[in-house]
Formats: structure tokens, sequence, C-alpha cells
């Protein structure tokens, strides 16, 4: 038997927390007496690192007021996910959790986090999700360069002991289409997320459901 890991994104792909990262870089922003950023501008660098998300949204910002910007976001960040709850500033989409653990219970698959987030922030989410157990590895920014560089996806390989024609990516951006280009596995889009269509253009597949999504996944392994 031959183990095959799925790699997903987390925020556009798993969960909707749109509207926690809007709020909280609107409030970071307004913090230091500047505009905040377009809501699609802000959508657009999900999935990036902080440091690289808010270099691509205020590129002119000294290095010092960037850095604030950063810490601006953590904070407002926690707040209102504190104020909110995980489970409400952070839903599922429709078939997530159903799918995560269809998957789960598979002898020849195992499961793994690659994002942009934290390790307090996806701990976090595990945790008001009740995942735990659910990843065999996870890969957050701390420890990586930003997508889309493919060191995330290479370290999960390595933590899992799977070859890399044996492992896929999933997420809703270029950047996780990009990066597992780079890795050598194999991309798969979803529509739901905060990157249109058209800019997915590494990925193999663009699913539009997480029904969709299984009977991909299914459809590559019987290939295998």
């Amino acid at each position: 038997m031959r183990l095959k890991l799925v790699i997903f994104d987390v925020d556009g792909t798993l969960v909707d927390s749109q509207g926690l990262i809007v709020e909280a870089m609107d409030l970071a922003f307004a913090a230091e007496g500047l505009t905040p950023p377009a809501r699609q501008a802000t959508l657009g660098i999900v999935g990036l690192s902080l440091d690289a998300a808010i270099f691509k949204l205020y590129p002119e910002g000294a290095p010092d007021l960037r850095a604030r910007l950063v810490e601006g976001y953590k904070v407002g960040y926690m707040q209102r996910r504190g104020a909110l709850g995980v489970a409400q500033s952070s839903p599922f989409f429709e078939g997530a959790r159903e799918t995560l653990m269809r998957l789960n219970t598979r002898e020849d698959v195992v499961l793994g986090v690659a994002t942009g987030k934290s390790r307090r922030g996806l701990d976090k989410l595990i945790e008001g999700h009740d995942l735990k157990g659910v990843f065999v590895t996870t890969q957050v920014s701390d420890d990586h360069p930003s997508k889309p560089h493919p060191s995330m996806i290479e370290t999960a390989l390595a933590e899992a002991g799977v070859a890399t024609q044996d492992a896929v990516m999933i997420g809703d951006t270029s950047y996780d289409m990009d990066m597992a280009a780079a890795a050598g596995v194999t991309g798969i889009g979803v529509d739901w997320g905060y990157h249109p269509n058209a800019e997915l253009r590494a990925a193999q597949k663009i699913v539009a459901s997480f029904q969709e999504l299984e009977d991909t996944l299914t459809g590559i392994w019987e290939h295998h």
C-alpha cells in the first residue's frame, strides 16, 4: 500500500475567514492613520506570510511602520477571534469537515496543512474546530519562507514519508498552486476561495465543491 498525502491550505480553502482577515487589516492600517487597503487587495494577499503580505499591500512604507502593521494585524485578529470564537469567525466551507473526516478514516491517506498562518493561529483553529490528531504534518509561516516557495511542501513530504508523486496540494490562491508546481506535486485549485480561477494557472484541476474534490482525488489515485 502506497501512502498518499493530501495537503490543505487553510484560509479560503477549508475555512472562510475573510471577514476576520479584512477587519484585522483595516484595524492595523487605521491605527497608523493610514487608509486601509481595498477589500479585494487584502483578500489577494491571503496565503502569504504576514511580513510578505504587508509588504505587498504597502511597499512604500518604512520598515518600522510595516513591522507595526504586522503587529497591529496580529492584535486585531486575536481580539476579533476572541470576541467571536473560532467557529463563528472562521467557519468551515460547506463539506469541508465531512471531507476531512472521510479522508482521515482511510488507511492509505494522511493529511497535512500548509498555511500562511502562524503556529499559534493554526493551533487555535485546530482546537476551535476539534481537529486534533487529523493532520500528521502542519507547516506554518513561522518555520518557512513565504509561499510560493516549496519549503512547506518539501518538509510535509519528509515528515509524512510520502513520495512527491503521491502528494497533492489543495488551495484557493495562486501562491498555493505555484508552490505545488515548484515542489513537483499535483496542485488542485478550489473555486470558492480568495483568488479568481484565472489566477490559478498552475493548478492541474479546479474543483467547485468538496464532493468534486473527493471524486478528483479518487480519479488521480486510480491512475497511479
